[in-house]
This record gives structure tokens, C-alpha cells and sequence, in this order.
């Protein structure tokens, strides 16, 4: 820092730890605001970015009411897609009437899904089934395999996961809904063979997703949190030949509601739901903010990794 003050890396919102300028990115445009719609999930990963898990509570279940706001805000600002996110979005009871009031807002609907249980209980497939029927190819899923091996697959997700998803994932396809698909790239393989891998099992499902499409089939960067991934400066930009406004916060924003909390709120980031030095406040318009890239995360999956949740 100018005053000559030692720090630790991530400790302060303006400098990294040699005391120069922390990088920062600016919301270009809200083209994607997420929901996540609660941290409880039917499974627990061994790397899951958000410790969602059978008990993990911390963002509670979103209501109609407090989606409602910020899909009229969303509309005034021009953006383009809305996506959802937990957790497991299929536990929340209200999952089908938040999609609907989506879908009528005539939002782009991504939903982001294990596929499972949850997805294939009789009321919430009665419910996509419904949603399907009236606004078609508006509505996508986006299933999480995390590898095209069930081994792999379960090595992360845990026993017996592999197979239901797949089943859910083959219920879709055969209903007509419009599928994409999201694993990982912690494998240590070539990206051309896990995505050769991927067909096959898609194929024998009878599932179409074009796995050579890195927004129909994405493989995200692993995120460690016992690594020690660089703090980014913002003589970064230059160095990795990036721009900040390739960066996921310069066009997306997560509401959450925290445990507690009198009304949902808005995060920088689908990755950083717990961490208030990324609360933006309750408006859209509050959260239009600059974000300073003062995590781990923000290295090693955004810059560095080159992941985007949209």
C-alpha cells in the first residue's frame, strides 16, 4: 500500500498483499441475474463451490415474493437471461411457480439441475411438463454430470448418483425439453476425449447435446480451496491478454436470501453466496457496483480458469 502497511493476500479490497492495485470489474450489462433458490440439496459433493448438502441451510428457500421485484427490475435494465441455481432447485416447493413467472416475464430460463429425485417427483414433472407445453425451447436445463464415467461421477457426487441422473436426464430428452450439460475438468485428461466420452453416454440415452458446443456441454475449472491461486492486479489485464469485461461479474448478478435475513439480497457472484464483502444490497441497481476481485475464487475460476456460470 502508499502508506507502507504490510498485508496478507485477499485482506484488503483495493491492494494485494505487495500493495498494488487490486483488479476490479465494472457490470457492463446485466445479462444474466441468478437465483439461487436454497443451499439444500438431496446430495452432498465432495467440491461443491457452495457446500450445498442435505443440511445446509444457510440461503433459504426463495419465495414467489421475493423473485417478483427483481424480475420487474431485470426487465427495466434490459437483461436477456435468467438462471437458477441451489442447492438443488427442484427441492424448492415453489420451483414451478417462480419457472412460470419467468418464463411469462419472457426471460431466457436456464435451470441448473442434478436430475434426480427431486426433479422426478410426479408433481414437479407434471409441473415441467406444463411449462414445456407452453413456452418450449425458452426453458433449459442444464444437468450436472460431472464426468461421462460413473466412476469419476461418483468419486464427486457419491454412491448411487450416476444412474438417476441419467435417467432423469433421458426422461427429458424423451419429453422434448431442451438440454444442456455441465461436468468438470479436474480429471487431468484431454478436453477432446472427455467431450468424445461425454457423446457416447449421451447417445446411448438418446440425448442430444452437441458436447463440441462449450455452452451446450460446459467443462468448468476445478476450484481448490486449498490452493493459492495469485491475487489479480490490474496490470493483470495486459499480462493474460483478458479484459474485465470478459469476466462473469460484468454480466451477471445472484440473489440469495441468507438465513435470517428480513429479504433476499443480491451477491456479486453465483460463487461467493456467503461472503458479505460480495453483498451488493437489496436492489439491482445497488448491485450495479464495481466488483473488486478480492478472492481466491475470482482467480482461479474466472480469471485464470476462464469459467462463466452463464
Amino acid at each position: 500500500m502508499a502508506d507502507g502497511t504490510a498485508l496478507t493476500k485477499w485482506a484488503d479490497p483495493d491492494f494485494t498483499a505487495d500493495g498494488t492495485r487490486r483488479a476490479a470489474v465494472g457490470l457492463k450489462q446485466l445479462e444474466t441475474l441468478w437465483f439461487n433458490t436454497g443451499t439444500l440439496c438431496n446430495i452432498e459433493c465432495v467440491n461443491c463451490y457452495i457446500e450445498s448438502s442435505p443440511t445446509n441451510d444457510r440461503l433459504v428457500y426463495l419465495t414467489p415474493e421475493d423473485v417478483a421485484p427483481y424480475l420487474a427490475e431485470a426487465k427495466e435494465m434490459g437483461t436477456r437471461e435468467i438462471g437458477f441455481t441451489g442447492g438443488e432447485p427442484m427441492m424448492n416447493k415453489d420451483i414451478i411457480r417462480i419457472l412460470e413467472m419467468t418464463l411469462e416475464h419472457e426471460f431466457e430460463t436456464l435451470v441448473l439441475t442434478n436430475a434426480m429425485k427431486p426433479l422426478m417427483r410426479p408433481r414437479v414433472q407434471e409441473g415441467l411438463l406444463n411449462l414445456k407445453e407452453r413456452f418450449g425451447s425458452q426453458l433449459t436445463l442444464r444437468i450436472s454430470l460431472d464426468h461421462y464415467s460413473k466412476e469419476l461421477h461418483e468419486k464427486e457426487r457419491g454412491k448411487d448418483t450416476y444412474q438417476p441422473a441419467l435417467d432423469g436426464m433421458q426422461w427429458l430428452a424423451e419429453n422434448g425439453f431442451t438440454l444442456t450439460a455441465a461436468g468438470r475438468t479436474c480429471w487431468g485428461e484431454d478436453e477432446a476425449e472427455a467431450r468424445q466420452g461425454y457423446k457416447k453416454v449421451f447417445d446411448s440415452i438418446g440425448v442430444q447435446i452437441d458436447v463440441n458446443n462449450p455452452e451446450a456441454l460446459v467443462l468448468f475449472p476445478e476450484m481448490n480451496d486449498g490452493g493459492d491461486p495469485p491475487e489479480i492486479t490490474v496490470e493483470c489485464w495486459g499480462i493474460l491478454n483478458k479484459k474485465p469485461s470478459d469476466i462473469m461479474c460484468a454480466s451477471s448478478r445472484m440473489v440469495v436470501r441468507h438465513k435470517g435475513a428480513g429479504r433476499a439480497e443480491v451477491q456479486a457472484c453465483t460463487l461467493l453466496a456467503y461472503d458479505q464483502q460480495f453483498n451488493l444490497g437489496g436492489s439491482l441497481k445497488e448491485a450495479s457496483q464495481p466488483v473488486k476481485l478480492n478472492h481466491p475464487h475470482c482467480a482461479t475460476f474466472c480469471v485464470l480458469g476462464g469459467g462463466s456460470c452463464s
